[in-house]
């Protein structure tokens, strides 16, 4: 089986050998939502009101999906660093440790979503005529968090092995299954909104079964359950797989809270409408981004091994590629939404009140996405060196200190009503954005310019 070859390969070409796969199966990966809710919105007579309802679940989805990063994409540059170095002992250990931390985790997560199923939805804003939809959906994708959990958080470790071919067709025998099952389930068996939860469950059930087979026969290194002496040992991996992975768990789950905010105070300042209008923009959202991060999460297996290996210059020209790669697919999408929202909105909605709503606050919400780039990029840059510590701060800054505050004192302090919470992400994106990129810029280059000198020494 074709493999990337992080020793001896070029830059450029590990970098699209592992992005392009990569982009493919991120996309793919996003049908598993997205086509849920371009089925639902089609629903006769109650399409509208139960796109909004399932959007009342996409915060708990997506905390689900930020678990299985905890582990994933905390646990695979660590996994590659040691690869690097040449330590096969401690990267099998570290892809080991986190297959118990995933396994553990979506355990529990299955038991407290199906036992407070109901109260989660009350408290994410749901009334009770949108729980008609919400909990039925969500009770029967609960049932599918480990699986879901399983392909999520072990495929960065397919990745980083350099099968990223093997990676992206776990994510297609998901996606090609959900896309013929959705309406299957909703229209021929008439299920409606639980049909796509059915759908789901079992195209995810598809996707996990390949991964856990590959990583299991195949790989180079094969998972297997951790001895219990190892699980008494473990707590060195486990603590640098959960703190490195912090970062990206945190950007998700506050992609999650800052939901939930929105939704409270669209509620208010634009009644249920509205809702329906942050599900469309948050699935655009979504798709959009969905490249950016195949792109940087593509070239992280790189960055990381070279830097392991103490290869200065190819971790400059690999992180220099992943920006200009994603600096042509962010200024080409940019111009789509601000000139083309149409077509994007009409993906997952025919409704036209729901379009004229959904227009004006979609480029709001969009209008200054390219600073949302430098966010990307350090963040990557953060957690392919193994540095903790900034990767978690600047995923806190954006979300946490700046966008939460801000969705609720533009509307109400500054009484801009529903322009106020699209208005919070394009001000975060800037600020955040900017001082994300200016101390990476700031701290890294000079470690890889002493580096260099070190080696020359």
């Amino acid at each position: 089986m074709k493999r990337i070859d992080f020793e001896n390969g070029k830059i450029i070409e590990n970098i699209l050998q592992a992005a392009l796969p990569m982009l493919v199966a991120q996309l793919l990966t996003l049908l598993y939502n997205i086509v849920d809710r371009i089925y639902i919105a089609r629903i006769p007579g109650v399409g509208t009101a139960a796109l909004g309802a399932v959007g009342l679940c996409f915060p708990i989805i997506v905390i689900i999906t930020a678990f299985s990063n905890l582990f994933g994409t905390g646990g695979a540059p660590l996994f590659s660093i040691a690869r690097g170095r040449k330590d096969p002992e401690q990267a099998g250990m570290l892809l080991n440790t986190a297959f118990f931390l995933l396994s553990v985790c979506a355990l529990v997560l299955m038991a407290v979503g199906l036992a407070f199923a109901r109260p989660i939805l009350v408290l994410f804003g749901a009334s009770d005529s949108a729980l008609i939809y919400a909990y039925p959906y969500l009770m029967i994708y609960l049932l599918g968090t480990f699986p879901s959990m399983l392909t999520t958080g072990m495929n960065p470790f397919i990745n980083a092995q350099g099968y990223s071919t093997t990676g992206m067709l776990s994510v297609v025998i998901g996606a090609a299954a959900n896309l013929i099952l959705d309406p299957v389930f909703i229209f021929i068996f008439r299920l409606g909104a639980p049909g796509a939860a059915i759908a789901t469950i079992i195209s995810q059930f598809l996707s996990a079964s390949f991964v856990l087979h590959f990583l299991r026969k195949k790989a180079e290194f094969k998972i297997r359950f951790l001895t219990p002496e190892e699980i008494r040992h473990c707590g060195s991996c486990a603590a640098n797989i959960v703190s490195l992975g912090t970062a990206g768990f945190i950007m998700q789950l506050t992609n999650s809270l800052v939901s939930i905010c929105c939704n409270s105070v669209l509620a208010v300042t634009g009644g249920d409408i509205y809702i329906s209008v942050m599900t469309i923009i948050s699935s655009i959202r979504q798709m959009v981004e969905t490249p950016i991060h195949a792109m940087t999460e593509g070239s992280s297996p790189v960055i990381s091994y070279n830097y392991g290996a103490r290869r200065p210059e190819q971790v400059k020209q690999a992180s220099i590629t992943m920006a200009v790669m994603a600096l042509i697919y962010t200024l080409s999408m940019w111009l789509v939404i601000l000139f083309a929202p149409h077509f994007l909105i009409s993906i997952f909605s025919s409704d036209a009140s729901l379009l004229t709503d959904t227009i004006p606050a979609l480029k709001l919400y969009f209008s200054a996405f390219i600073f949302m780039l430098l966010q990307y990029i350090g963040q990557t840059m953060f957690k392919s060196l193994g540095k903790k510590k900034q990767a978690v701060f600047f995923s806190l800054l954006r979300k946490v200190i700046i966008v939460v505050p801000l969705t609720y004192f533009l509307p109400y302090g500054l009484r801009l009503g529903t322009d106020g919470v699209f208005l919070a992400e394009p001000v975060s994106n800037v600020i955040g954005g900017s001082l994300c990129f200016l101390v990476m810029l700031l701290t890294v280059l000079p470690e890889l310019k002493s580096m260099k000198q070190n080696q020359t020494l």
